[in-house]
Order: C-alpha cells, then sequence, then structure tokens
C-alpha cells in the first residue's frame, strides 16, 4: 500500500466534497465569502485525519465525510474571526475575508459557517449524531476557550510553560484529536480505541504547534512559508520566550524584557538580539526536547490502538511527514 497515495486521495475527496456542497446562493454577500475561504487552499490536514481514521478502524470514509466537512468548516469558520481579531491582512496568502469585504460580512459569514458546519451531522443516526456533535461542541468551546487564552496572554510576561501547553492544546490540538475521534466514531471503533487516537491527534497536534514556534524562530523562510521571526517582531510570548526568561541571568532576562515592549515593527537587529538569548538560554534545546517528547507520546498512543501494523504504520507515516512539513 503506498500510504502518500493513500492521503493524496483521501484530499481529493475532501476537495471534491467541498466543491459539491459549499455553494453561492441568494444572498450572495453571505455566501461568496464562504466559498471564498473554503476555496482559499490549505493542506485539509483535519479533514484528510477524520477520513483515514474512519479507514484504519474499518469503516467507510464515505460514512465520515460529512463530520470531516464540519470540522474544516468549523476550523475556516475560526480563521474568519481570528483574522478580524488579528486585524490580518492575509490568510495563505491571500486577501482576508473582512479585508476583502468588510468586517461585518466577515462577523456574519463566519456566524454561518459556525451554524453550516453543525448541519453536516444531521444524517448521522441518532446515537452517532449524539456522539459527534457532544465531542465537536467540547471541542468549539476549547478552541474558543484557547483563543481567550492566547489574548490574555498578550499582556502578560508570567505565562508558566503548563498555561502555554493548555492553550496551544486548545487552540489548535483538540480539533486535530477530535477529527481523529470523529472518524472512529463513524467507523464504530470501540470507546478506547476512540480515545487513544484522540490522544494521538493531541498530542501530534501539540508537538506541531511547538515545532511552529521553533521553525518561527529559526526555521528557512522558504520551506516554512512564512516571514521567519515573525512571533519575535509581534512580542509574541512562545514557549522560547517563556523558557528563556526563566533560564536567563537577570541582565539578559531584563533585556529581554525590554525587547518585548517595543512596538511591533520589522527590526532584524531585534530578531537577532532575541534569538541570541534563546539560543544561550537553552530555551532552544528545551524547546527541541519537548517536541520530540510530544511526537514520541503520539506514538505511543498508537501501540495502544486494536487496528493492523499497516494502518498503524499509516498513521506513524503521516505524523512523521507532519512534523517534517512534508505535507
Amino acid at each position: 500500500m503506498n500510504h502518500e497515495k493513500v492521503i493524496a486521495q483521501q484530499r481529493l475527496n475532501v476537495l471534491e466534497h467541498i466543491k459539491a456542497t459549499i455553494t453561492v446562493k441568494e444572498p450572495e454577500s453571505l455566501y461568496a465569502p464562504i466559498d471564498y475561504i473554503m476555496q482559499l487552499g490549505g493542506k485539509r490536514m483535519r479533514p484528510v485525519l477524520t477520513l483515514m481514521a474512519a479507514e484504519v478502524f474499518g469503516g467507510d470514509a464515505k460514512n465520515a465525510i460529512n463530520a470531516a466537512m464540519a470540522i474544516e468548516v468549523f476550523h475556516n469558520f475560526s480563521l474568519v474571526h481570528d483574522d478580524i481579531m488579528d486585524d490580518a491582512p492575509l490568510r495563505r496568502g491571500k486577501t482576508t475575508v473582512h479585508e476583502k469585504w468588510d468586517i461585518n460580512t466577515g462577523i456574519l459569514s463566519g456566524d454561518a459557517m459556525l451554524i453550516m458546519a453543525y448541519q453536516f451531522f444531521e444524517d448521522y443516526e441518532p446515537d452517532m449524531f449524539k456522539g459527534l456533535v457532544t465531542l465537536f461542541s467540547k471541542t468549539a468551546i476549547e478552541v474558543c476557550e484557547g483563543q481567550q487564552y492566547d489574548v490574555d496572554f498578550e499582556t502578560r510576561t508570567d505565562v508558566t510553560l503548563d498555561e502555554y501547553l493548555k492553550m496551544i492544546a486548545y487552540k489548535t490540538a483538540v480539533l486535530v484529536a477530535a477529527a481523529m475521534q470523529m472518524g472512529a466514531i463513524t467507523a464504530g471503533a470501540s470507546t478506547e480505541d476512540a480515545q487513544s487516537i484522540y490522544e494521538f491527534g493531541k498530542n501530534l497536534g501539540i508537538a506541531f504547534q511547538l515545532q511552529d514556534d521553533y521553525l518561527d524562530a529559526f526555521g528557512d523562510a522558504e520551506s516554512f512559508g512564512k516571514q521567519v521571526g515573525g512571533d519575535i517582531i509581534e512580542n509574541k510570548k512562545t514557549v522560547l520566550f517563556i523558557k528563556a526568561l526563566e533560564f536567563s541571568k537577570a541582565e539578559k532576562r531584563q533585556q529581554l524584557l525590554e525587547l518585548y515592549q517595543e512596538q511591533p515593527e520589522e527590526s532584524t537587529e531585534k530578531v537577532a538580539l532575541v534569538k541570541t538569548i534563546f539560543v544561550e538560554s537553552g530555551a532552544v534545546d528545551f524547546t527541541k526536547a519537548t517536541i520530540a517528547e510530544y511526537t514520541e507520546k503520539a506514538f505511543t498512543s498508537l501501540e495502544n490502538l486494536s487496528i493492523s501494523d499497516a494502518n498503524k504504520s499509516l498513521l506513524e507515516m503521516f505524523g512523521r511527514q507532519l512534523m517534517n512539513r512534508k505535507i
């Protein structure tokens, strides 16, 4: 079995379903922005995970496609509203919804997307419907909590690692975890297996976000696809900042705090100074070790699954590709 072909086929299934179900109708000014954000690209990682999880537990991806769509529509809804909160001009290299239209359109079209996400569950049988919607609602509220923690942390310099890990778990990882658990639910997997696949997704999601923090400062701009040093310019208190503050001696700690009080503007000097503190304090080594720890936690969760070794290796390969940014 060619694992990469399996993933490519699932992505194609998702794209076809988006084209078939997300259409522009009246009032066009409500639905055109929804169609725009849904067609804007992205890896479709979460819905692909839902379909893959369904199949590794012996289910049919067709039965999981509506749950996958709910996840993808919700994810994109959250991006529309996040971009308004962040006043972001670009998303995936294209104009954001609120910039292309206006803020009111972004709010209302986002609201409609949240409702549409729930509509995708309507064709499931009552018991399955209840399981899927309960998980989905729990996850959706956690994503909102994660976003609020992120906003709260902007004005704090005393954020602990545990608080930060909780924030990224809620803001990013729980949606990856829920995507996988939903696939398992549609395939009729046992409660234990559904929980193990959730843990796999959650730990992989945390590792992915921690790696994102690291690559933002130390990655290669071309392969990373974003401006390197963006988090530093924006004074974002990532794991690197939190641990550098904890590990540094008083003088360096003070310097770091002062650098993070500067108004966000592009400064190669500031980025270089902060990166030096990150390295010398040991924050970089700590971050790399934590990424490895959560990646291993994810793969340990796979060992508990009652699925074939071939299916375990498919999930592991997907996880490794994700961490190598080849997907």
